[in-house]
């Protein structure tokens, strides 16, 4: 027997499988139960075997809100509407037989007849079972489907015409129809596996043998199928196969629904469980830390706190430093975001903010410091000391940021260093060379891993002082493609009315730099963005004479190694003629890093001599230089007279300083091809076509008989051809050149050119003039032809460059093949006719 203290549902169950009616009769007339849940139940066959035929076709309805009741099934239905509980108590009175028939809405309250399905089924009430909430429970066996064919009656219930429906059952043995019905039980109890309140039905789907029962006790059970409008189609289909392929699909789809849901509650359970026991840990861990004398993280942002109070930031950025302090405070020190959050507070009290050193402007001591670090270079001098001279008088940096520009080696980097040094202010350098990212200028946002501020706001923290000489190396050298363009942050940089709100990513606060100093340096200032160049006031760095350099050497490379290497003042001795050897035949620059280089390269071998106690001779002989720098590497240009028609001496600037350049022609007999070789860029290319287009349409003036430009090729060379040549400052050579070789007429000689030539035949004037002046001097030209607008830039040249030299200035290249070309033949001359 059961035990009459176990619960209501498991009475139910137990009652379903007992096969015994006296238990049922006693569970029926038994003890009153308080609360009934929906599970439905079947009773014999011999309890319910009516007469389709003997029932009355205008049946009362029992309209249902939420539920579907199925043939064979036994289940209680709660009763709550009014109108509901007299029919239940009428019809039990008498007949004890009913219809129902599920609504379609189940929040419509009062349902019309136009909100009932249209097919239900015939019940049987059991038992009334009056609830004390004021409802009632009718335990209903359902019995046949029907149809409704109309409403009869709507008050005090409905009533309806109905249509009984036979059930359509499979002819037995069936194959395919019994692997259905398994499959239907396979799949109810791997639901009812997952679902912990549907363990009491599983002895029931699995010891079911009537077929129809199990797919209409399957199909009724609201935990299996939720959804009531799945129950009405499969009450409506009165084929028990199809039926069954129904419920199929709807427990598939049940089956996923039930594995989604428990999915996503093990992943919820799962990261609860983490959080609670990572909060517990964590717990235990402050109690320990407290124990031992206090929590790290806590006593880390204690001591941020009191950093803050020494800095002189403004309000605005105390109060940002608070708020960011306080979300580290709510942080868990375990996670990343926290050593970010750390590592940017850091760097915000690290900054020097409204933090200077006191300048110490003295313009004659400034002046002394530069010359003591610096040999020459008076006219960039003079430009610096005007530049602190405004300084002192205005205290206000809003004037041009100071652009050094020239040949490698000349001294630009450590003028930035001298700055410095004759004001009392930090130095920093920022290498911008093969520079592409903007993010190195302004910064990465904090959101990105790995982020850091830019060079300029890391330069700053580095210097400790809000107000450095900061030097932006290698200007000329940035790069730009899909990460940005580094030159346009640049701008808002080296912009006085821009810097003092400068923008760092990173730092995402406002920051002043107006009160730095920047000084750039380049080699070539034509490929920096015209922008840039425009913030900037430029200054030329030119390369320096060999008596400067040797100056230089005695001076400041020559000590330095000396120091460097251990070898005391004194040891070696270095002549005039000696560094004048090692300049002209080991180096050839503008600047000293090469001479410098082989300085120490000497300064080591007699480091090696000295330390194997080895007997040197102080004073160093040109044998010597040759034994340890070798054989001489570079040849001095030197001019090579004007023996030959069609060879004219030309002047060009490169990035190592100015050089000699020879253009040659010749002639061969042909069809009046030309031909150009020598490595030339486009521009001089174009100029070589201007020469011979001028020699054409001059030719009488020249008395050069215009027949032989159709009957001789012209060859234009320029010696060396592995290093590339361009621009446009050999147009006058080349026009020379050409005029010599179609006149054989000899150049004169000593005589070096440089200049732009038109169409027109006027002379252009050209840059780089100082360079080329020092390469015509150290080859032992005398004579220069320049534009006469180059006049200009000969004045303001130290007369010790110049010094004997003569320029001749030309407007025309008339005037230069007038004083260029002798009226002399030169000899083995050919005849060209």
């Amino acid at each position: 027997m059961f035990d009459k203290r176990r619960g209501f549902a498991d009475k139910l169950t137990y009652i379903i499988m007992a096969n015994d009616i006296k238990l049922r009769q006693i569970f029926l007339e038994g003890d009153e139960i308080e609360n009934i849940n929906y599970i439905p139940l079947s009773f014999d066959e011999d309890l319910k075997k009516i007469n389709t035929k003997e029932l009355p076709e205008a049946l009362p309805l029992l309209v249902l809100r939420n539920s579907v009741l199925f043939p064979e099934i036994l289940v209680p239905i709660t009763v709550g509407r009014e109108k509901s509980i007299n029919l239940v108590h009428e019809v039990f009175s008498k007949s004890k037989i009913l219809g129902t028939v599920a609504q379609y809405d189940s929040k419509i309250e009062n349902p019309t007849k136009n909100d009932l399905n249209k097919v239900g089924t015939i019940a049987r009430i059991i038992k009334i079972l009056e609830m004390p909430n004021g409802t009632i429970t009718a335990i209903l066996q359902g019995i046949a489907r029907f149809e409704i064919k109309s409403i009869i009656n709507e008050n005090p219930y409905f009533i309806a015409d109905v249509k009984y429906l036979n059930e359509e059952k499979p002819k037995l043995p069936n194959e395919n129809y019994d692997a259905i019905i398994s499959s239907i039980k396979d799949i109810t109890l791997q639901i009812i596996s997952q679902s912990p309140i549907l363990q009491e039905i599983t002895f029931a789907v699995k010891n079911v043998e009537n077929r129809s029962f199990l797919i209409n006790y399957i199909g009724s059970n609201p935990d299996i199928t939720h959804n009531v409008t799945d129950q009405q189609s499969l009450l409506e289909i009165g084929n028990l196969k199809e039926r069954a392929l129904k419920l199929l699909e709807i427990l598939q789809k049940e089956l996923r629904q039930v594995e989604i849901k428990n999915d996503i509650q093990r992943k919820v359970r799962h990261e609860i469980d983490q959080q609670q026991r990572e909060y517990f840990l964590h717990q235990q861990m402050k109690t320990i830390q407290d124990e031992l004398g206090g929590n790290p993280a806590s006593q880390e942002i204690e001591e941020l706190r009191k950093r803050a109070k020494t800095k002189k930031w403004n309000t605005e950025t105390a109060e940002f430093f608070e708020k960011e302090t306080t979300k580290l405070e709510h942080m868990n020190p375990g996670v990343g975001e926290f050593s970010v959050q750390l590592n940017y507070l850091q760097l915000l009290l690290d900054l020097p903010w409204n933090e200077y050193t006191e300048d110490r402007i003295d313009i004659k001591k400034a002046k002394k410091i530069l010359d003591e670090d610096h040999y020459g270079l008076d006219q960039v001098k003079d430009r610096i000391l005007e530049y602190l001279a405004v300084i002192k008088l205005k205290n206000d940096l809003k004037s041009p940021i100071l652009c050094l520009y020239g040949p490698p080696g000349t001294g630009k980097t450590s003028l930035g260093k001298s700055v410095a040094r004759s004001i009392g202010r930090q130095f920093g350098r920022i290498s911008l060379g093969g520079l592409h990212d903007e993010a190195e200028i302004r910064g990465h946002r904090k959101t990105y891993i790995g982020a850091m501020p830019g060079r300029i706001i890391q330069t700053i923290k580095r210097c400790k002082s809000a107000n450095p000489v900061i030097i932006l190396d290698e200007i000329d050298k940035i790069g730009n493609d899909f990460r940005g363009d580094p030159a346009s942050a640049l701008l808002e940089v080296l912009d006085p009315e821009q810097n003092s709100t400068f923008h760092d990513n990173y730092l995402d606060l406002n920051f002043d730099l107006s009160k730095t100093m920047f000084i750039t340096t380049a080699n070539n200032i034509s490929t920096i963005n015209s922008a840039l160049r425009d913030r900037m006031e430029m200054i030329p760095v030119s390369g320096y004479l060999v008596e400067e350099k040797v100056e230089i050497a005695k001076r400041h490379l020559i000590p330095k190694q000396l120091e460097t290497h251990g070898i005391h003042a004194g040891a070696i001795k270095f002549t005039n003629d000696i560094i004048e050897i090692i300049i002209e035949s080991y180096t050839k620059e503008s600047g000293v890093r090469a001479l410098d280089k082989q300085i120490a390269k000497i300064a080591r071998y007699y480091a090696k001599q000295i330390a194997l106690s080895e007997k040197i001779t102080p004073k160093i002989s040109k044998q010597k230089i040759a034994e340890i720098l070798g054989v001489p590497k570079f040849t001095k240009d030197e001019y090579q007279g004007n023996d030959f028609a069609g060879v004219v001496t030309g002047l060009a600037w490169t990035e190592l300083g100015g050089e000699i350049l020879f253009v040659e022609t010749s002639l061969s007999k042909g069809k009046g091809k030309l031909t150009i070789t020598g490595n030339l860029g486009e521009v001089m290319k174009e100029s070589a076509l201007i020469a011979m287009e001028y020699i054409k349409s001059h030719a009488a003036q020249l008395e050069i008989n215009s027949d032989v430009f159709e009957k001789w090729d012209v060859h234009i060379h320029v010696p060396e051809g592995a290093i590339p040549k361009d621009g446009p400052s050999a147009g006058i050579t080349m026009t020379t050149a050409l005029a010599s070789i179609f006149t054989q007429r000899k150049v004169r000689k000593g005589i070096a050119m440089t200049g732009e030539i038109t169409l027109r035949g006027k002379v252009l004037p050209v840059g780089g003039i100082k360079e080329k002046i020092l390469a015509a001097k150290r080859a032992g030209i005398n004579e220069i032809v320049l534009s006469q607008d180059n006049e200009k830039d000969i004045s303001e040249i130290k007369p010790v460059y110049i010094k004997g030299l003569k320029f001749h200035y030309v407007n025309t290249v008339t005037d230069v093949i007038d004083f260029a070309l002798l009226k002399e033949k030169v000899k083995n001359a050919i005849k060209i006719e």
